[in-house]
């Protein structure tokens, strides 16, 4: 029986895949390597690339592998991208986690992990953020992946399937050894445009709006080691596998860092003098967003290790510095 790894050619996805290989589980990966990069999958999956919009291909995939559970990373999300380009958004997104879940109550698979976001919390009234905060998302991306929350909730009330849904913040940082790593385009995420103007591949870095409610004017993110990440999804994996209930997580660091203290840092690690910029403010930024993990620790018995953003920065840098040109080599 093997574990099914939707996204597993992407960022977040294919450090899942190293890790469920690591751990001697057998892995199939689909993606549509849209996003995803084919020299991320890791040499030992059994990979299959297609799009799971198409009722055919995944049916194909499912006859011929025996699925035990499901990672399901397959999305987009671009926050900006999803203000101007909703219904791709919908179609992906929630289209998408529809024919997962007929797929697996054709085919009995009863557990998923799923790929959420801090996304749909949108505007939090309390920081650090629980999971009982109110959701209720300021861009399209949230609204799309709250929508695919609930629809595999109701699939538990119809068809008992069980679910883990862990909401991410800021996820960063790469395999220790630089196998894998981040590789977006165009980037977004600010630790590697960071580094991306390190390498001078980038002008400069753009901080926007330096008068926030912060201790140095700038934005403060919580920052999530991406192994650390997905020891949590292998924890939830393993709870449900023994039985446990359905439930939501968030996943934090649960502390928080400022736009120059990322920029800061990345001078440190680095040892490059990396060009700063001032920008306006973009509309719906908040100014501080921190997660409560204390239930993950709680329920899951998760213990992040790699909490420091120097030790993030330093592994994100790893790949960076090897990679250039990302998957491009």
């Amino acid at each position: 029986m093997s574990i099914l790894v939707l996204g597993g050619a992407g960022y977040v996805g294919s450090h899942a895949v190293y890790q469920l290989i690591d751990q001697g589980f057998p892995v199939v990966v689909i993606d549509n390597l849209q996003t995803g990069h084919l020299g991320a999958v890791h040499p030992e999956a059994r990979f299959y690339q297609g799009d799971i919009r198409s009722r055919e291909f995944m049916r194909s995939v499912f006859e011929k592998e025996k699925i035990e559970a499901i990672l399901h990373f397959a999305a987009n999300s671009l926050v900006g991208e999803s203000m101007v380009e909703p219904l791709k958004y919908f179609d992906n997104n929630v289209y998408g986690t529809q024919i997962v879940l007929e797929m697996m109550k054709d085919f009995s698979v009863k557990h998923i992990v799923f790929s959420s976001t801090a996304a749909v919390y949108g505007e939090p009234k309390e920081v650090p953020i629980t999971e009982e905060a109110q959701t209720m998302p300021t861009n399209t991306y949230g609204e799309t992946k709250l929508a695919m929350e609930k629809m595999i909730s109701w699939c538990e009330q119809a068809f008992g399937i069980k679910y883990v849904s862990l909401r991410y913040f800021n996820v960063a940082g790469s395999r220790e050894d630089g196998q894998i790593g981040e590789d977006h385009n165009p980037e977004t995420h600010l630790i590697p445009v960071v580094l991306e103007a390190a390498l001078g591949k980038r002008p400069a870095v753009t901080i926007f709006g330096d008068d926030y409610e912060t201790e140095d004017g700038t934005c403060v993110r919580d920052y999530i080691h991406v192994e650390d990440l997905i020891a949590a999804h292998i924890l939830a994996l393993k709870l449900l596998q023994q039985g446990g209930e359905s439930s939501i997580f968030n996943l934090g660091s649960s502390q928080g860092f400022s736009v120059k203290e990322i920029v800061g840092t990345a001078k440190a690690v680095t040892g490059i003098d990396i060009p700063v910029k001032m920008g306006e403010r973009r509309s719906g930024d908040p100014s501080t967003l921190i997660a409560s993990s204390e239930k993950a620790r709680q329920v899951l018995g998760w213990n992040p290790t790699r909490t420091a953003i120097h030790q993030i920065i330093s592994d994100a840098w790893n790949w960076h510095k090897q990679n250039p040109n990302g998957y491009q080599r």
